[in-house]
């Protein structure tokens, strides 16, 4: 239905021609891109005039770059690429507007997060059109593109589990949100290495139900713990780039002593911190 709104659009979008008589579109995908990422940027500092509809804003402001990225992508979108290339973008932005709202109420912090916010967009607009492109045809660009997707999952999973633990809900509901946040960001994150159209595969979804469950178990343990959110926050995201770092080397392929060795290292050491971080005295 999404992809159909958008064929009718580029029917009705106004051509000029290019060489050799070929229609052309007015603006290339990168410039839409720019647009799409420039609107969206527009959007989160309006959320700073906009302080008492803080929470529609985000659920507006996702639902925007939903379907802002959708129409960007919309030339080779099929299948599951609706979740799959479409649900990070989404996440990023409500992960960031939510992030905003945190902020000191000045510019000078703001803005600095509004340029980012808008960089990062640009750059996993093109990221998400790389895998888009990747599943019909190999290009060279495809491992840039992995680095870039996991990096942008990693700070998009670190702003919604810092936003969770800053509720200071109860074991048992942010065991089942952070859950949710891992399960979703590792789904899409997996199925970027496979890069199948027609389906997920049913490897990518066995490697995810299992590590939502040690997510889930270790945001369990951690709600009882005496640390500040934010270390809580870092330490999940760092077992989230170890463990799932090594399953997509796994599902390429390249899984080796020395990757393993590489990805378990930063989770030790960034244990040993948590561990001097931790109040042992019991007092939260």
């Amino acid at each position: 239905m999404i992809l159909r709104i958008f064929q009718l659009f580029n029917r009705f979008q106004r051509p000029h021609r290019g060489i050799k008589g070929r229609h052309e579109p007015l603006l290339t995908k990168r410039q839409e891109f720019v647009l799409i990422s420039f609107a969206l940027g527009i959007g989160l500092m309006i959320t700073q005039l906009l302080p008492e509809y803080r929470y529609p804003m985000v659920i507006v402001l996702s639902i925007a770059a939903y379907f802002g990225s959708a129409f960007a992508l919309r030339k080779d979108l099929s299948g599951v690429e609706f979740f799959t290339l479409l649900i990070l973008p989404t996440l990023f932005t409500a992960a960031v507007t939510l992030f905003y709202f945190l902020l000191p109420l000045r510019w000078i912090t703001r803005i600095p997060v509004l340029a980012l916010y808008t960089l990062g967009m640009y750059a996993l607009l093109l990221t998400e059109n790389i895998y888009n492109v990747s599943a019909n045809r190999t290009i060279p660009l495809l491992r840039a593109a992995h680095t870039i997707g996991f990096l942008i999952t990693l700070v998009t999973y670190f702003l919604l589990v810092s936003t969770v633990l800053a509720f200071r809900l109860h074991a048992i509901p942010n065991a089942i949100l952070i859950g949710a946040i891992s399960a979703v960001l590792i789904l899409q994150i997996l199925w970027s290495i496979d890069l199948e159209t027609d389906r997920i595969q049913p490897k990518i979804f066995h490697l995810t139900s299992t590590l939502t469950l040690i997510f889930m178990e270790l945001a369990w343990v951690l709600s009882f713990l005496s640390v500040k959110s934010t270390m809580k926050a870092l330490f999940l995201t760092t077992c989230f780039y170890s463990l799932v770092g090594i399953a997509q080397q796994y599902l390429a392929e390249r899984l080796y002593k020395k990757t393993v060795i590489e990805f378990s290292s930063v989770l030790i050491i960034v244990g040993i911190v948590f561990l001097f971080a931790m109040n042992w005295r019991g007092n939260f």
